[in-house]
């Protein structure tokens, strides 16, 4: 069955390029748009889809709002934020009131499809970009209350950095940490100089090996474990 996508942004423009860009896609189908997010709350009551892809930033009903009302009156529903703002505080916030991934406008076509393809399964997706400003302020946060309470064992720890190399070949550490530095697989690839479908091994190779869902996850327990550096 195909994912049932909805599309919610105030600019018309903007949402007609996504649409282009989800409709290449067989198994995507863009049921419905909407201009804000009082037609967020009308249109999943109406047309019940799988995703919804929803700008964070629209007059009257935002999509701050518009996500903690939808999950409130439809649990079900995935929700995928799209914003212009990398800034880890709009992240926090949105993830708090229930969302399953941030996309920012910036985006290109691969990640798009990617990201709703993850969060159309029941995964989360997060921006590579926004993924590493995230895991910086969080890092910061706990050194800086490690160094408040005496350096107790609580939050990220500063550990040795050392390469996985027992599991994950020199290549894949080398994609581990661009992951984590935040950079799309297209911009990996370009600093690797390997196509980007290489690249997509990589990273698929990498989340086996160390048995986690998505690249969050693995950038966040790379960290903790001391396998890249946080620059």
């Amino acid at each position: 069955m195909p994912i049932r996508l909805l599309l919610i942004d105030d600019h018309q423009l903007f949402r007609e390029g996504v649409k282009r860009i989800l409709e290449m896609e067989p198994n995507f189908e863009v049921v419905a748009e909407g201009e804000d997010g009082r037609d967020a709350v009308a249109l999943v009551e109406k047309y019940q889809p799988d995703v919804v892809l929803m700008d964070i930033n629209m007059p009257d009903v935002n999509g701050v709002e518009a996500t903690k009302d939808l999950i409130e009156r439809f649990p079900d529903v995935k929700i995928l934020i799209l914003s212009i703002h990398d800034d880890e505080s709009y992240v926090t916030h949105v993830l708090k009131t229930g969302a399953s991934g941030y996309l920012l406008k910036e985006m290109d076509a691969d990640a798009l499809i990617d990201a709703v393809k993850v969060v159309g399964s029941g995964g989360a997706y997060i921006h590579p970009k926004v993924t590493h400003n995230l895991i910086k302020e969080y890092r910061r946060l706990a050194v800086d209350k490690n160094n408040e309470e005496n350096n107790a064992e609580i939050g990220y720890k500063e550990v040795e950095y050392r390469k996985p190399l027992h599991i994950l070949t020199r290549r894949e550490c080398e994609v581990l940490q661009l992951m984590t530095d935040g950079y799309s697989n297209r911009m990996i690839g370009e600093a690797l100089y390997i196509s980007e479908k290489t690249v997509k091994n990589h990273v698929s190779n990498i989340l086996q090996k160390m048995n986690v869902n998505d690249r969050t996850q693995a950038v966040v327990e790379s960290i903790k474990k001391g396998w890249v550096k946080v620059r």
